[in-house]
């Protein structure tokens, strides 16, 4: 089957549709919208960094109006959501648990040889949480015999447990402090839930489906991403055959030397963007390849928590501001809980024009934003552009 041409503008719209950013609410609203939108991603990605609310309810907010931050534990108590990993780790509807097996499979065969010590202390962790329930790394007692190195220098048992959740012994929810609590498969997949390994094959199929149906368009390294784990995978020998099929389209992009793939669907598809603002996080699926931000919008983006504070640009936690189909401004952003204040410490623009009824909207989304960091107040310290600034302040 030939490949079919799209523009950059086709393409954004839809990329944007399939991530669920054309319009605002486009999986509805309430606790079903989430489900709905985690099964229409596949995977909504989790991180530890509080600067403003963690990456995964940040990343449904901007998606699901009304989002209160205890239906993603509900979802999860409720056997509708799991956490585990693919490339990071994430949220994933539970009718994908079984393939979770092959990445597990794959951490449990390409790890190094344990040593018998190593393997002692997995058995005795799994042996305490069948006795005694959901345990948490604090219930064990401090086995370290030498000072921490570091962020990742973990204690033997920490280690133990990781371990055991990687290869599938253990699985995983959450405190309302964030904080992992250690179980059994048994004690938490629903009764029924089908737990056979699935084929290489049938693997790869899954996750090219599941990616360009959160991705829209996706170049094939981006789809093998999600899989890199797994170092058997098929996924670019099923995709061309997905293509011979049908089931899958590849097509060219004005501008571009790669082609991407797509699904049928898109193909006749006409999309509509509401034209509104979104804040997103730097963990968001939209913008986790920075290589794809500026293939299809221009963007070059990075986040610079990760970059040494004297090469940094924007700022540490520097969140995109998407207005339609175009990063219009990057905003430096912390919650200060106590003062229950969102600070912006750069709203940095991009060489773009606004018109007041723009500025507007992402005036209301800052407002917004705000609100779901638990903040009533919001101060703005610098800009690149002061009229902009003015205009916003003014809205504020």
């Amino acid at each position: 089957m030939s490949a079919i041409t799209l523009t950059k503008q086709q393409a954004r719209k839809i990329i944007l549709h399939a991530s669920g950013l054309a319009k605002p609410a486009q999986f509805g609203r309430g606790r079903e919208a989430v489900y709905k939108l985690i099964e229409h991603v596949g995977f909504v990605q989790l991180d530890t960094n509080y600067t403003v609310e963690r990456a995964h309810h940040h990343t449904i907010a901007a998606r699901v109006p009304d989002y209160k931050l205890e239906w993603l534990a509900e979802l999860q108590e409720d056997g509708r959501v799991f956490e585990f990993f693919t490339s990071d780790a994430g949220y994933i509807p539970m009718e994908h648990f079984r393939f979770s097996l092959p990445v597990k499979q794959g951490f449990l065969k390409n790890r190094k040889p344990l040593t018998h010590a190593e393997t002692t202390l997995m058995q005795k962790v799994l042996d305490r949480i069948a006795r005694e329930g959901p345990l948490m790394v604090k219930d064990f007692e401090n086995d370290r015999q030498e000072a921490s190195q570091g962020w990742w220098d973990w204690r033997p048992s920490k280690v133990a447990l990781e371990r055991l959740y990687m290869d599938g012994r253990l699985v995983v929810t959450r405190t309302q402090g964030f904080h992992r609590v250690y179980d059994l498969p048994g004690n938490i997949l629903p009764a029924g839930i089908d737990t056979t390994m699935p084929t290489p094959e049938e693997f790869a199929r899954h996750v090219i489906g599941r990616e360009l149906k959160a991705l829209g368009l996706a170049y094939p390294k981006e789809i093998a991403w999600r899989a890199r784990y797994v170092k058997d995978n098929v996924i670019k020998k099923e995709l061309e055959k997905m293509v011979e099929e049908g089931v899958v389209l590849k097509a060219a992009v004005e501008g571009l030397k790669t082609p991407v793939y797509m699904l049928p669907a898109y193909k006749s598809k006409k999309i509509e963007l509401s034209g509104d603002a979104f804040i997103l996080s730097p963990f968001d699926s939209l913008n986790v390849f920075r290589h794809r931000l500026r293939d299809f919008f221009g963007f070059d983006y990075q986040i610079e928590c990760f970059v040494p504070e004297p090469k940094r640009k924007y700022g540490y936690f520097s969140l995109p501001v998407l207005l339609g189909d175009t990063f219009v401004a990057r905003m430096d952003s912390k919650a200060d809980r106590k003062q229950k204040t969102l600070v912006i410490h750069n709203m940095h623009f991009e060489a773009v024009k606004l018109s007041n009824a723009q500025i507007a909207k992402i005036t209301g989304a800052i407002k917004a934003f705000a609100t779901f960091n638990q903040c009533n107040a919001v101060t703005i310290t610098k800009s690149n552009y002061k009229q902009y600034l003015k205009t916003i302040k003014a809205g504020l």
